[in-house]
């Protein structure tokens, strides 16, 4: 008897302990990833509305998500850049030219950075718009309809990594290649990589009423890597910054060749001066192959043009447009504050955060504080345009956001953590 009754003693004493533990949970429910107030905070109730949208980038799916803030729904899944069976994107005949390009039919891609549409830097929710890395694409989505309209390929670039960014009334989406090629394209030894690669930052205008999509320009850089850009905001509405990397225009064991140098740089584009000189007849158009793909939401048809040629501008054309901001040391993320006057510098491969301050730039373009050039770009002094460092925040930084607070938000990406 003694035998039998102690394996329900010890079960009773396991149930025990189980509703003891459960009992103590229910008393504290501040923790637990299930406890009832932490997925309180997050309930939407069915008929409301989350108060903000998530543009999410689907990367090698080619797609764009959206979800609600805070509940995390998923909304949809936009079909963009490759094929969706579920909505027949891509395989019925009103949806195939969508994924055309110059290199025939390409239905998939690599998609980064959504960016929203803006009026006077605060996002409308007209148009986002969203790179595709593989194929160098642009493509629009219709915020009235949640649809891709609109698709554009760029021309003389390899990765379109540095998009799609846009300014502060949506004057233009920029597009810049990460990897530089020859321009025009060519066949060219890799060992000739060095003085005859260039490096092209696309300018797509949009439509102020329609939201449609043309190269305005594209600005022929040295060859360096563009890896990331930002738009001026207020006091620097008119300008757009470039990081780069690999200025040492390596082509061989880039993971050490490309990190050589102490300071790569920002490169800070007034691209206001710039369309000036273009709208006065200014830039040469150059042969080029792209496509562009529009959908008509009132046929519910699309159409792919194959267009010839892109205006093309040579920096040194235009004096005072194109100035280098020295910045440690191969820089992911190029961002910008609020007010529009500092331009923090991600680098990769710096143990240090590089704030640079759009005033000390303006003071040093005027009383001509230059270090150099590189291939006829002056080169501002380091120093003449810093505005602080901030000493060891974490390993590897990648990006930096703002609040409202006057608070910087950056990830890093070796040290897996937001500082």
């Amino acid at each position: 008897m003694k035998n039998a009754l102690k394996p329900i003693v010890a079960m009773l004493s396991i149930l025990l302990a189980f509703t003891s533990c459960n009992n103590s949970n229910k008393s504290n429910k501040s923790k637990g990833a299930l406890a009832g107030n932490v997925a309180e905070r997050v309930y939407v109730a069915p008929g409301e509305h989350d108060e903000f949208y998530a543009f999410v980038s689907g990367g090698f799916s080619g797609q764009l998500s959206v979800y609600g803030l805070p509940s995390g729904r998923l909304f949809k899944v936009i079909p963009v850049f490759s094929q969706d069976a579920e909505k027949a994107w891509g395989y019925n005949e009103e949806t195939k030219p969508m994924l055309n390009t110059s290199h025939g039919f390409v239905p998939w891609d690599d998609s980064h950075h959504p960016d929203i549409s803006q009026t006077n830097g605060v996002v409308d929710g007209r148009w986002v718009f969203i790179n595709g890395n593989n194929t160098p694409r642009i493509a629009k989505i219709d915020l009235s309809t949640f649809e891709t309209t609109e698709i554009i390929e760029v021309p003389n670039s390899a990765g379109n990594h540095s998009s799609s960014f846009v300014t502060e009334n949506t004057e233009y989406v920029v597009a810049g290649t990460r990897f530089s090629v020859p321009v025009p394209q060519r066949d060219m030894p890799i060992k000739d990589y060095k003085g005859n690669f260039k490096g092209a930052l696309t300018f797509i205008s949009v439509d102020p009423e329609h939201g449609h999509m043309d190269i305005k320009f594209q600005l022929i850089m040295p060859g360096f890597d563009y890896d990331l850009s930002h738009p001026g905001r207020g006091k620097s509405h008119g300008w757009f910054f470039f990081t780069t990397y690999n200025t040492e225009e390596a082509n061989t064991l880039l993971e050490v060749n490309a990190s050589q140098n102490d300071k790569d740089f920002i490169a800070a584009v007034n691209w206001k001066k710039i369309e000036e000189y273009v709208n006065n007849g200014g830039g040469t158009k150059m042969p080029a192959n792209y496509a562009h793909n529009v959908y008509d939401e009132s046929t519910h048809m699309a159409t792919s043009t194959m267009k010839k040629e892109v205006l093309t501008v040579n920096p040194l054309d235009v004096p005072g447009a194109v100035y280098f901001l020295p910045t440690p040391k191969s820089p992911h993320g190029c961002d910008v504050d609020p007010t529009g006057e500092y331009i923090v510098g991600n680098g990769k491969l710096s143990a240090n955060l590089t704030v640079h301050s759009f005033t000390k730039m303006l003071d040093a373009i005027e009383n001509k504080k230059f270090a150099g050039d590189a291939y006829g770009i002056p080169i501002l002094n380091f120093e003449d345009v810093l505005a602080g460092v901030v000493e060891q925040p974490g390993l590897g930084p990648l990006h930096t956001e703002f609040d409202d607070k006057g608070n910087a938000y950056t990830t890093f990406f070796i040290s897996s953590e937001v500082v």
